[in-house]
């Protein structure tokens, strides 16, 4: 993968920056049958109540149906070509199956246009193949994992991750997250070979203000410059400090440090090393 930059015309685009998109075809259509209108709710909930602040506005996108269950048994596709993805930071691969069908999937490092891919118990260890993880070598790099068996991948989406396979025991196999989290999954679980694609994801360079909303995303206001009653942190004259123990979220609570987990989890029986372990 490339990072591509720009001439300093403007100060925005000095430090701005894209991806290359190296193998990715940039004229293709998404395929019809694969979009669904995405309807934007700009943080909103059900009740119309904003639940995530800071979001609205940016542009137009429609949904790409991915493929994160992987349930097509034994039959083989042939990748046609990567695609760009506005919804995600992965780039994802429009898969051909033998009959006829279309689905998108995650596109892993390795994976180009004219590859084959399968899901099978049977399948080659190689980029793009999904198996259930009792079927997978230990050491092996896998991505898009399940954690309920049939209920599609969950772990492991976004650009540039992979987990490891890391010991099996029983009916349970241990896998080191890309946090450093290690965590137990059940054996007759899916996973898919390989490293998600778009390596250079995390090098990319905003830039400037304007790209961060045409993503949907609106500016945050720092509480010290707010008044009183909008922030615990506003008020007073000039600069002022916080004037409290320590810094808070606008509804009071801690901001920094603060656990907000339960005390005692259903998933912590499945967790071996945590990713905060010191």
């Amino acid at each position: 993968m490339s990072v591509k930059t720009y001439k300093p015309i403007t100060p925005a685009r000095r430090h701005m920056t894209v991806s290359g998109f190296d193998g990715v075809d940039k004229k293709a259509q998404p395929e019809k049958s694969l979009v669904e209108i995405l309807k934007k709710n700009s943080g909103r909930n059900s009740y119309g109540r904003i639940t995530v602040r800071h979001r609205g506005g940016g542009n137009r996108r429609k949904y790409r149906i991915i493929d994160f269950k992987r349930d097509k048994f034994d039959v083989e596709g042939t990748v046609q070509r990567i695609e760009y993805d506005p919804n995600r930071s992965a780039f994802i691969a429009l898969v051909e199956y033998a009959d006829g069908e279309k689905r998108y999937i995650l596109a892993p490092v390795g994976v180009a246009a004219g590859d084959t891919v399968i899901s099978s118990e049977k399948a080659d260890i190689k980029p793009g193949n999904t198996l259930p993880i009792s079927a997978i070598p230990v050491g092996t790099l896998i991505h898009n994992i399940e954690l309920y068996p049939g209920k599609g991948g969950q772990l492991v989406r976004s650009a540039g991750g992979s987990a490891q396979l890391m010991a099996k025991e029983g009916k349970m196999a241990q896998v080191r997250l890309p946090s450093g989290e290690v965590r137990y999954v059940r054996m007759n679980c899916l996973a898919t070979i390989g490293q998600i694609g778009n390596l250079d994801h995390e090098n990319i360079s905003i830039g400037k203000a304007g790209r961060k909303r045409h993503m949907g995303i609106r500016p945050t206001v720092r509480g010290s410059v707010m008044n009183p009653v909008d922030h615990p942190h506003g008020g007073g004259e000039g600069k002022s400090p916080v004037g409290r123990p320590g810094p808070v979220t606008p509804w009071g609570k801690p901001a920094l440090g603060y656990k907000t987990r339960k005390t005692k989890n259903r998933n912590d029986k499945f967790i071996v090393k945590r990713r905060n372990a010191k």
